[in-house]
């Protein structure tokens, strides 16, 4: 068997953004902590706000991505009030599609919440696959 001490599974993440989020009163649910579909729109919010600061020509009137699919592993529950922090880091960049992974930490580094996304971009016209955008593909390989 051929190893490779510097594969894509033995590298650690490298981070491309790190969003602070204060938590509102209407993000709790019935047992006073973070309701965990709000898990997924911190991360949504989070991507959004990377491709708009750091990535020109991520989505147009021709193509934008898509998600294809998010995996979420909750680890501990949110208490409220908190601070946390939205962290994205580079994945596998394909042709089309990117996987950024997540995680959700308090400030003193506790792990609230991490997984992936998968994102897909497809011309708005079709709804068919479109290359990676050169902008998304480098932004994301800075990481």
């Amino acid at each position: 068997m051929n190893q490779h001490p510097a594969t894509d599974a033995a590298r650690a993440p490298t981070l491309l953004f790190r969003m602070p989020l204060d938590l509102r009163w209407r993000d709790l649910d019935a047992f006073n902590h973070v309701n965990n579909a709000n898990f997924m729109t911190y991360v949504e919010e989070a991507r959004i706000r990377w491709f708009e600061t750091a990535i020109r020509g991520w989505a147009t009137d021709a193509h934008a991505p898509l998600l294809a699919a998010v995996q979420m592993n909750y680890r501990l529950p949110i208490p409220y009030p908190a601070q946390v922090f939205v962290e994205l880091f580079a994945g596998r960049i394909g042709n089309t599609s990117l996987t950024l992974g997540h995680r959700i930490v308090s400030a003193d580094g506790r792990l609230y919440a991490d997984g992936h996304s998968v994102l897909v971009w497809i011309e708005i016209a079709s709804g068919r696959p479109v290359q990676l955008p050169d902008a998304v593909h480098a932004a994301a390989e800075m990481g």
